[in-house]
């Protein structure tokens, strides 16, 4: 009688026969099949769209009227004329958009990561800690703008009644501005500080035990072992955080409805309106494509300020 035996392995060991029925070899079109549904509903859902989009920008499209003509770039042209109307709101806008992006991130990236810190250490109540700085991110926006509307209003807000203030923080500047960012910054710190807590959490505890070893002061060690460790997570915070500031849109609109006169009306804030309101949805999607062009070139300043040089 014959033995069948198995092929051993390098140690000399039976390999296990492999199980009844499984493909030797994947086939070659099985990674595509995987990808088909992500694929279509990324085609559907985002290619598309921004196809159209950029269509629609090349015409004059009136939604109220059927016939809509190709004027090629004129709606882009006239955006980058300050002397036209539409020209000159849109970058009134932008200028706006950009005032309130330059002082929320800051206060976005500081603030989330030194309560992030505080939320690392053990305490007693460190949960309930944990809770009450992010409880306000899971209020909706409508609710946000609503409350501090009322709260902020310069007659009957209870912010002047007990600090005994006499300021419009929704229609006079400066304070409408302190009080687009302190309302967007109460709103939305404990997101970024959850965001940095997991991040310091996946530090290796043993590299701050080495780093009190050798004597590092607490300074140091935030700055040689916690900060280059937060390395990933603060590049995905502050480039998450400058998109989010700057497609700012319902506090503006609920609190200061753009007052005084437009200079708080963001750049999203007068999108909405020119294509939703005034019907011109080509003048529209030519400032979305803008607005695209800058967010993108912001991304890239980040990605690249965040860099690994030691890397290279």
């Amino acid at each position: 009688m014959s033995v069948l035996t198995r092929p051993k392995g390098p140690t000399g060991a039976a390999e296990p026969a492999a199980p009844a029925g499984r493909a030797r070899r994947m086939r070659p079109w099985t990674p595509y099949a995987f990808l088909a549904p992500y694929l279509a509903l990324f085609a559907v859902f985002m290619i598309l769209p921004i196809g159209f989009g950029f269509w629609t920008s090349l015409h004059e499209w009136d939604i109220n009227l059927p016939a809509k003509p190709f004027v090629g770039l004129e709606n882009y042209a006239e955006l980058f004329d300050p002397s036209s109307v539409d020209g000159g709101r849109f970058w009134t806008a932008m200028r706006a958009t950009g005032i309130f992006t330059l002082f929320s991130v800051p206060l976005l990236i500081v603030l989330p990561l030194l309560a992030a810190l505080l939320m690392n250490g053990r305490f007693s109540g460190r949960n309930l800690y944990r809770a009450v700085y992010f409880a306000p991110y899971v209020l909706g926006v409508a609710v946000v703008g609503f409350l501090w509307r009322y709260l902020l209003d310069g007659n009957i807000g209870l912010v002047n009644h007990y600090l005994g203030l006499d300021v419009q923080w929704t229609t006079d500047e400066p304070p409408v501005w302190i009080a687009l960012v302190g309302v967007t910054v109460w709103w939305t710190l404990g997101l970024n500080a959850v965001i940095f807590l997991a991040g310091l959490q996946d530090i290796p505890r043993e590299l701050h035990e080495a780093a009190m070893v050798d004597g590092a002061s607490a300074w140091r060690r935030f700055r040689a072992v916690t900060l280059p460790g937060l390395r990933p997570v603060t590049v995905f915070v502050v480039n998450a955080t400058i998109l989010a500031s700057a497609n700012m849109f319902g506090q503006a609109y609920l609190i200061t409805a753009g007052a005084p006169a437009d200079r708080t009306k963001t750049a999203i804030y007068l999108i909405a309106e020119t294509g939703l309101r005034q019907f011109d949805m080509g003048t529209a999607s030519a400032m979305s494509f803008i607005l695209a062009a800058f967010l993108m070139a912001a991304s890239a300043l980040v990605f690249g300020a965040f860099r690994d040089r030691s890397a290279r």
